[in-house]
């Protein structure tokens, strides 16, 4: 995704309510927040020209948005696993099916508004998961969003599958499950919720515009947050290895055959070098890595690293 997540569509559920009141009181508990869709909330109300108010109390519901008294109510945004799993009335009028994310806005845990999100597949995605697969790699998805998104953006990217409304601790068992199966995983993300997922991953690849955390957690950072730097350090990898064993081969090489020659191993035959000469070859190999090791490189229209 472009990571740029704009309210599409406010639902009320309480006529008592109104959208910029709903936005209000999600932009107050979001304010804080680094979150793209906090962001996309935020964006809104300051398009509607609401302040927020003051937030006590504030929780983070891990993986499942967050909540705080605002005047002394209860006030929370929740997700749509959240309302599912605590059993809330889905009233007629909330389009769960809608394409976006929903966030549920809860007044003393009663649902009074849901604001629906959405946000753009990056251009780049679809050239970049292209290449992931023609480099053999297998591609899938871990995502909070709803099914129907998450089937959507699989079959857009045409990756291999797709895992939805997962929470952080159901992301690293997902990790923990390929790996188990003999797979080596490396996962790409950047929210705090998939920092236990970034950690458990053999490589944590961390987009360089999301959270602190993960980055933290991540072994590598994409500082142009762009997809198509994952396959070019999935190419810089491949080509770094391929250099390691011609280095390998050319340092070892010298000790395989120079060392015996000066020792007389062959004298017998006739075949010996003086000292001098295998000190000049262990010169000569010692460059030869170096100079080897200038020529490391990948293809240009890839190369981003």
């Amino acid at each position: 995704y472009e990571g740029n997540f704009g309210v599409s569509l406010v639902t009320i559920t309480d006529k008592n309510y109104d959208e910029k009141k709903i936005i209000q009181l999600a932009a107050s508990l979001e304010k804080n927040s680094e979150h793209p869709i906090a962001k996309g909330i935020i964006s809104r109300a300051e398009e509607l020209k609401v302040k927020t108010m003051p937030v006590s109390d504030f929780e983070v519901i891990k993986g499942q948005g967050v909540k705080g008294k605002i005047e002394g109510k209860n006030i929370a945004l929740v997700s749509q696993s959240y309302v599912r799993e605590n059993n809330f009335e889905i009233l007629k009028e909330i389009k769960v099916d809608e394409i976006g994310t929903l966030v549920y806005v809860l007044f003393d845990n009663r649902i009074i508004g849901v604001i629906t999100l959405a946000d753009n597949i990056r251009e780049e995605s679809h050239e970049a998961i292209r290449q992931l697969r023609k480099l053999g790699v297998k591609c899938w998805m871990l995502t909070g969003d709803n099914k129907k998104i998450a089937e959507k953006v699989s079959n857009k990217l045409y990756l291999d599958g797709y895992f939805a409304e997962v929470l952080p601790h159901e992301k690293l068992e997902k990790i923990k499950e390929l790996q188990n199966k003999g797979e080596f995983v490396a996962m790409t993300g950047d929210g705090i919720n998939d920092a236990p997922a970034l950690a458990q991953a053999d490589v944590g690849i961390a987009i360089g515009s999301g959270t602190d955390v993960a980055a933290e957690t991540a072994d590598i950072i994409l500082v142009n947050s762009n997809p198509l730097d994952v396959t070019s350090l999935i190419l810089f990898g491949r080509a770094t290895y391929s250099k390691m064993i011609q280095n390998l081969l050319w340092a070892t090489g010298y000790n395989v055959i120079a060392i015996p020659l000066a020792a007389g191993a062959l004298y017998s035959y006739g075949i010996i070098i003086s000292p001098a000469i295998g000190a000049a070859l262990m010169s000569l190999s010692t460059i030869i890595v170096a100079i080897n090791a200038q020529f490391l490189s990948i293809k240009k229209e890839t190369s981003r690293v």
